[in-house]
């Protein structure tokens, strides 16, 4: 493992408080069992200011505690244009958010927003479905999706020497 800086990482969706949050969350998860946490910084955000301050959705927290991952201590933020400049990776849930912060963005900057499923290239889908108006099987898939797209983000950080 290199001594650097850490990597920093920003998962957004539309609200912030079902699929980033999830994102976050696995991933952190992860890197704890990789005993990585020191390399990374984690945050997510949402696109839109609807649940600014707001714990993820309840739904969300009780499918993530099931697989013991918990969202509880997560508060919903809005992205801002300092997060393009702070952030390494900025990983869209969908192609919309993708597409919102593409306009947002600075240029020299842009290369660092991808869609989270790129690195999951082997699933049916390139998008993490917006679980919110969907029954409890949505927070399953979206968690069963971010959970692929960690394991291969990790993998793509470790094989290009970057942890």
């Amino acid at each position: 493992m290199k001594n650097q800086n850490q990597i920093k990482v920003l998962f957004v969706c539309m609200g912030n408080i079902c699929r980033s949050p999830s994102a976050e969350g696995v991933f952190k998860k992860l890197i704890k069992e990789e005993q990585l946490q020191k390399c990374f910084s984690i945050d997510s955000a949402g696109t839109h200011a609807y649940h600014i301050g707001d714990s993820p959705d309840l739904r969300s927290q009780r499918a993530a505690k099931e697989r013991k991952v918990d969202l509880s201590t997560l508060r919903a933020r809005k992205v801002i244009m300092g997060d393009f400049e702070d952030y390494d990776y900025l990983l869209a849930m969908d192609g919309d958010n993708h597409a919102i912060m593409m306009e947002s963005c600075p240029e020299e900057h842009q290369h660092k927003i991808q869609l989270f499923l790129d690195y999951a290239p082997h699933l049916d889908t390139d998008e993490v479905p917006d679980p919110y108006y969907g029954g409890t099987y949505g927070f399953e898939r979206v968690l069963d999706l971010i959970e692929e797209a960690s394991v291969g983000f990790l993998e793509k950080l470790k094989t290009s020497g970057e942890i």
